[in-house]
């Protein structure tokens, strides 16, 4: 079967109606995915990600499939539906991009909040490891905040790093001295998991219709809540109205500035080892600020 072809009989299964594609034009959103809004000839629409490459990436769609499903659950924020999934494509409701309300920060930071709070469980990672862009996200569960961060999020990060730079490069032990500094800076915490996005940067939200947040491409684990804010600082697009309206909801504890920074390295970090050299004073300068 054509890869066409078996998207239909996806649709065709998951909703009970035969499904024939009509029309596609390409649409924003996926980043490493080919997205399509396709048109089928019944007249219903729906938002196609496939990838080619998506054999070097395993799960890379069911994953996605799950977080989706975890993040609609509670029903405080709009995230797309996922109708059906395959190895190398999947399939989602489309929604109308509107103009954002005109508080659609607060309301953003508010829902985020609510989302978090109804989603509280007692352990760290996920059902499996999924991904943040194309860099694989290991998500073993661990009853420890620290453990975790430490072996599966800063730790393995410094370790992909050391792979792509000089054994001498000053990153590396800047990098390392911070891991010896993650016991003053996360030892404190006891606050539960969380249900996060994973991957909340200005380019996975929108507004509906109706101009109210809309989440989608997540990278979803369950971590510590301020780990959301640290991707949401790393390109803007969220403001001080964003996170005061979060606050109203569900306040931040004291020492949260440091922290946020920690966990934007995290992303920083990512970036680094995807995109190059361009990220590589972000992280010297974030490292430094935590040291």
């Amino acid at each position: 079967m054509t890869l066409q072809s078996r998207i239909e009989a996806a649709i065709s299964s998951k909703t009970g109606k035969d499904a024939e594609f009509s029309d596609s034009k390409k649409a924003q959103g996926g980043c490493i995915n080919d997205s399509q809004i396709v048109t089928l000839k019944d007249g219903r629409h729906f938002f196609v990600k496939t990838n080619r490459e998506s054999k070097t990436c395993p799960g890379l769609f069911e994953t996605e499939y799950a977080a989706l499903l975890l993040l609609s659950e509670p029903g405080v924020i709009h995230v797309p539906k996922p109708i059906a999934c395959s190895g190398d494509f999947i399939v989602i409701e489309p929604f109308i991009e509107g103009a954002p309300a005109a508080d659609w920060q607060e309301q953003m930071g508010r829902r985020l909040a609510e989302l978090h709070a109804a989603t509280k469980t007692d352990r760290f990672g996920f059902n499996t490891n999924n991904y943040l862009g194309l860099s694989k996200q290991i998500n073993s569960w661990q009853d420890d905040w620290l453990l975790f961060w430490r072996e599966q999020r800063l730790g393995l990060q410094l370790k992909r790093l050391a792979m792509i730079t000089d054994r001498n490069d000053p990153i590396l032990a800047k990098g390392e001295k911070l891991m010896s500094r993650l016991d003053s800076l996360l030892g404190d915490i006891e606050e539960p998991a969380v249900l996060l996005h994973g991957d909340l940067w200005s380019g996975n939200a929108a507004a509906n219709e109706q101009g109210q947040p809309v989440i989608f491409d997540p990278a979803s684990y369950y971590g510590h809540r301020e780990a959301e804010i640290g991707m949401m600082r790393m390109f803007g697009g969220f403001d001080s109205k964003c996170e005061a309206a979060y606050a109203e909801v569900w306040p931040l504890q004291d020492g949260s500035e440091q922290r946020i920074s920690l966990y934007r390295l995290y992303h920083e970090i990512n970036h680094f080892i995807l995109f190059g050299y361009n990220y590589y004073q972000s992280c010297i300068k974030t490292i430094d600020s935590l040291i």
